[in-house]
């Protein structure tokens, strides 16, 4: 796998989109987001539909086409120079496919930010558009609005992305080791969902993937896994690295699942990353060349995640 582009890093005065791709957004929440931004000296706007909901899909935040325009008009804005997602849930794998692809290529580089459900937007962006995103916290999400650490980390990862340039390790070495290659992952069920479909990874030959997730017991983790791994779409991956797994059962029982799955392929594995769902969230970007030493339990980017 080879690096991605990096768009340019966000300057006081930055105008940020932000879009619903997903699930519903609550507003009180988004409010206390932009607030946030807005501490940040960003100008955030949002997009026409963020708070629209579904009329007869109540997990949805509006229409498909809606959600989709709303994203498409956002990148290819000339004045706005990143685009945030309001929330995670459910919805980016249906309006997808509903994007111009072709005309935001020709819109330039500009920075994205999500996390959770938005795994297909990076995946999406990295095969159609070859850019380096940032996988981390939501406008509307409690890490931002209320986490410091979280708040901190993407702060510094937009504006000065040069002193954010390792993440470490709360947890252990599953399989200890050094592995260097491109960074790229998110939500695992979302990875394991979208083989097969367009604007995806062929597969991780050489790369170094960031797995976490929310809400699926173990058997689930193992099937998700197990897709992967019968679909060869982990042949040749370098190392890899486990976030956090809220709400997906003991940790004692999601251990040897990772051990029984992971442990065969004879990389690195670490675990306990900071990133995900999970207080404090980090930011971590994907298409970033970078070294993971599962012994330090240390993600060391080759360069800053943005230009």
């Amino acid at each position: 796998m080879n690096d991605l582009a990096r768009p340019a890093r966000l300057a006081p005065g930055a105008r940020v989109a932000v879009v619903a791709p997903s699930g519903p957004v609550v507003e009180e929440r988004l409010q206390a987001g932009l607030d946030v931004l807005r501490g940040w000296d960003l100008d955030p706007v949002v997009a026409p539909h963020v708070l629209d909901r579904h009329a007869g899909l109540g997990h949805l935040a509006g229409t498909d086409a809606d959600r989709a325009a709303d994203l498409q008009r956002a990148w290819c804005d000339p004045d706005v120079d990143a685009v945030l997602c309001a929330r995670g849930g459910y919805g980016a794998q249906r309006m997808v496919d509903l994007l111009d692809w072709e005309a935001m290529r020709a819109a330039g580089p500009k920075v994205f930010v999500g996390f959770s459900d938005s795994t297909t937007l990076h995946e999406a962006f990295a095969v159609r558009l070859g850019l380096v995103t940032l996988y981390g916290p939501v406008a509307a999400g409690v890490d931002l609005i209320k986490n410091a650490r979280a708040q901190e980390h993407l702060k510094a990862t937009l504006f000065a992305p040069e002193t954010v340039r390792t993440l470490t390790s709360s947890g252990t070495a599953l399989a200890p080791g050094r592995a260097r290659g491109v960074t790229l992952g998110g939500c695992l069920a979302l990875l394991a969902t979208g083989r097969g479909t367009p604007h995806t990874h062929p597969g991780v030959r050489g790369g170094l993937l960031l797995l976490e997730d929310v809400g699926e017991q173990p058997y689930r983790v193992d099937r998700a896994l197990t897709q992967l791994l019968r679909t060869g779409w982990l042949d040749g991956v370098a190392g890899i690295a486990l976030g956090f797994w809220d709400r997906c059962g003991p940790y004692e029982e999601l251990r040897p699942v990772f051990a029984d799955r992971l442990g065969g392929l004879g990389v690195p594995v670490v675990e306990e990353l900071g990133f995900g769902h999970c207080d404090g969230a980090l930011t971590v970007p994907f298409g970033v060349s970078a070294e993971l030493d599962a012994d330090a339990g240390t993600l060391t980017l080759d360069v800053p995640a943005l230009a």
